[in-house]
């Protein structure tokens, strides 16, 4: 591991705003902040608001400038990533915003029934050759009720077609009202002064850079209702994040 990793690291473990909760020790002894994360951690009652998969975290920072009255986590494994946005947090005395590393599989773990109320989705990994990985799927929703307050809302923006094309199909098909979709964020909200398109992730820029569209959907997540997987092909991407090509001949996945 390079220095600077390690520096990284420890600059994380001296940050008042990160909590890191990886699943051995969540085996080992549990979260002591699960249901008190509003009392114990941001020491408010407002509602908070999940970034997960937040990479450098440039969301959950640029939402809890905006939203002063909501608590805003990031979520996230990868540490040297996060740090970015935890140090930006830190330096700014943001007291309504937090990190979390974790593994996102096990996070029912770490926040109790209700404990939610909105959960943001920012360029996931579409992961075209499984549908229980992507953070969309019904093996993910099942997930989300545990701590998700009954009809929680959960936003999705991406570049992926595929990614925002399964997501509608999976929301409709288990009857999950959606609120908005759209194909081009930036088209249709050309005026529009919110979160939305006022703030950027650092990949996000780069995918309008390149001139691709950006997708957004937005949806509720009841908790009564069985769930199941849409039984439907959907056109792969011809591209994966970070500029590596698909190889694979497959055209459409599950």
């Amino acid at each position: 591991m390079g220095k600077g990793k390690l520096a990284k690291f420890a600059d994380m473990e001296a940050n008042p705003l990160v909590v890191e909760y990886p699943f051995w020790l969540l085996q080992k002894e549990g979260c002591p902040l699960k249901g008190h994360w509003k009392s114990d951690f941001f020491k408010n009652d407002n509602p908070i608001v999940l970034e997960l998969g937040c990479g450098r975290g440039e969301y959950t920072v640029g939402l809890a400038r905006r939203y002063p009255d909501k608590n805003f986590i990031g979520v996230d494994i990868k540490g040297a990533r996060m740090w970015h946005g935890a140090g930006q947090a830190l330096a700014e005395n943001l007291r309504n915003a937090g990190f979390l590393r974790t593994n996102i599989e096990f996070i029912y773990e770490i926040f109790a029934e209700n404990e939610i109320d909105e959960i943001w989705l920012t360029f996931s990994d579409p992961q075209m050759k499984k549908a229980t990985k992507r953070l969309t799927s019904t093996y993910f929703m099942e997930r989300y009720r545990r701590f998700l307050v009954d009809g929680g809302i959960i936003h999705l923006k991406t570049d992926s077609n595929f990614m925002a094309t399964y997501t509608r199909l999976m929301a409709e098909h288990n009857n999950l009202p959606i609120e908005e979709t759209t194909d081009d964020l930036y088209q249709s909200h050309a005026d529009d002064e919110s979160a939305l398109t006022q703030i950027r992730t650092y990949y996000e820029q780069m995918w309008l850079d390149k001139g691709l569209s950006i997708k957004y959907v937005r949806f509720r997540l009841p908790h009564e209702g069985n769930l199941e997987e849409p039984d439907v092909e959907i056109p792969v991407d011809g591209y994966r994040s970070y500029d590596h090509q698909v190889v694979s001949t497959v055209k459409t996945r599950k």
